[in-house]
This record gives structure tokens, sequence and C-alpha cells, in this order.
């Protein structure tokens, strides 16, 4: 049996296999994706990227991959990202790493959105794991958690003493939630309330996961995304 460290980075082993020169690259945020941003700087590709984070510009940059900001592109190839929750679907919450809204930009400008997952990521419904990240703004957010309150205890994260700041400047709530019957529903309701930014559902934006077992097992199972993207117009 593998430990945790060991199954991400075979997973990441396999995205990678997929990125080609010439190509547009989205990096994901978190620990999974962190591996596969350093697997793709030892292929030297001919490739530029965008990310979903500061902190994966910076890994990226400092092993010599090509960063460019996301407005200089008008579409990305492939996004290699990691996920909180993967349910049977291919639907994801993500945002544990508290890049939720740049994550979901990028992934909706993706040709294909690579989720890289261990086995510890697999759920039977999502809501599993009793956390959904919302990324909040600062202005009146006592108010907006009150909203979010409807749908489960909401909480500000909190790093150290200080409010969590996300890259744009903003807060996290985090809602507990338990099973989420309708994640579409789910997802529209709580962008309807003010002051909510984005939230951690990602629903049908995924089109390859990859998850690695702990018995060296990996499987790569292509999704049907059911959402529309810059690619539907």
């Amino acid at each position: 049996m593998k430990d945790v460290e060991f199954m991400k980075r075979r997973a990441a082993e396999e995205a990678v296999k997929l990125v080609k020169n010439g190509m547009i690259v989205g990096l994901g945020t978190g620990s999974t994706a962190a591996h596969a941003i350093r697997l793709l700087a030892k292929r030297n590709l001919d490739i530029i990227c965008v990310a979903t984070s500061k902190s994966s510009e910076e890994l990226a940059k400092s092993l010599g991959l090509k960063v460019v900001d996301v407005n200089d592109v008008d579409y990305v190839d492939i996004t290699i990202d990691g996920a909180d929750e993967v349910d049977p679907q291919g639907n994801l919450i993500k945002g544990y790493g508290g890049a939720l809204t740049r994550e979901k930009i990028i992934a909706k400008m993706s040709k294909e959105e690579i989720i890289i997952v261990d086995e510890t990521k697999l759920v039977t419904f999502l809501g599993q794991r009793g956390k959904l990240p919302i990324e909040v703004i600062p202005f009146g957010w006592k108010h907006t958690a009150r909203e979010l309150s409807k749908y489960g205890k909401a909480s500000l994260r909190i790093l150290g003493s200080e409010p969590y700041i996300t890259d744009n400047g903003n807060y996290i709530i985090d809602l507990n939630v338990g099973r989420i019957e309708d994640p579409v529903e789910m997802e529209s309701k709580l962008n309807s309330i003010p002051g909510v930014v984005e939230n951690g559902l990602f629903i049908g934006l995924a089109t390859v996961i990859i998850v690695a077992h702990s018995d060296l097992r990996v499987d790569i199972k292509r999704v049907k995304r059911s959402v529309d993207t810059v690619f539907d117009s």
C-alpha cells in the first residue's frame, strides 16, 4: 500500500503525458497540482502556461516554465488540477486551497479539464466530506454568511488569527453541508446571494478524471462535459 503523496504523484504522471508541444496549459492549485507542475517542467516542452493561483505561478516560474497572464490568451488547451471531492459522475467540490474562482475561470476556458486525485477524494455524493468553500467579498461578509447559513453552518476561514485572504483579496466562507441532492440548483442559489463571488461546486466541467489508488492502479475516466464553455459559442 502506498501513501497519499505517492498516489498524487502517480496521478500527475499520467496527466502530464497528455501535454504536447505548442499547447497552452492551465496550472492548477494544491499539493496534487504541484506534483504536475514539477513533472511538467522536467519534460522541457515548448508550452506556455496560465496559473490558477499566485503560488502555482511562482512555483512554475521557479522551475523555468513560461507563465503568462490569463488575459493574454483566448483559450487553454489543457488544464491539470486537483479536487477535494469527485462524485461518480465526475462532478467536483474544489476550493479547500482557496483558489476556486480562478480555477473555475480557467476550467471554463479549457478544452480539456484533467482532474487528478488520489482515491481518498472519491465520494458517493457531493458534500460527503462536509465542507463547501464559498468566496465572498469582505464588504458585508457577515450578512453574506447569514444568507449562506440557510444552507448549512457558515464559518469564516481563518489563517492564524486573521481572515484567510484569497489571491483576489476576498474571504472564504466554509459552508458545512451534508449531501447535496441537486448540485446545479445549489450552485445557482449560492451564486445569487449578494456578496458571493463564486462557490466550490464544479459541475460538468471536468473532461477526464485520473485516480491513483494505493494498490498502484491508476484509473483514467473520460466524462461528458455538461456546461457551456468558450468553445460552445
